[in-house]
């Protein structure tokens, strides 16, 4: 009889241990949650660089093999003008421009062992790099 009272407490520590291996996997694979600043971020890579300007900022990422731009607005709201670029040395620039209410982009360029300019306009206001990211 104990062995068998033994058995049945094992199962239920192994079932109570399942259920919790369960649950945390789902809560990893879920990520963060969607108002996260990890969850912001359209453009695969490391954050490289950040450019404020009067109307808000130019956030650029790189992979090894890409560059990519956002144009994200200090103030979200009402659709307005909105546009952002990257162009890689030696070749033809990307641009995703239109009335946005958060951001323009993400743009992306193949940009493997090439510099970068990259420009963004929100409401008139705008900012441009030179050759960057070399």
């Amino acid at each position: 009889m104990r062995a068998r009272s033994q058995r049945g407490k094992g199962r239920g520590l192994a079932a109570h241990l399942l259920a919790l291996v369960t649950a945390v996997g789902l809560i990893v694979l879920s990520g963060p949650p969607a108002g996260s600043a990890e969850a912001a971020s359209v453009c695969a890579g490391r954050p490289t660089r950040t450019i404020g300007f009067a109307t808000g900022e130019l956030r650029l990422y790189r992979t090894r093999q890409y560059a990519c731009a956002v144009a994200v607005a200090k103030r979200q709201g009402a659709p307005r003008w909105m546009s952002v670029s990257v162009q890689p040395r030696g070749g033809r620039a990307a641009v995703d421009a239109g009335r946005f209410g958060r951001q323009a982009g993400p743009v992306t360029v193949h940009a493997l062992n090439r510099c970068v300019r990259v420009s963004a306009t929100i409401d008139g206001r705008s900012t441009t790099t030179g050759w960057i990211l070399c």
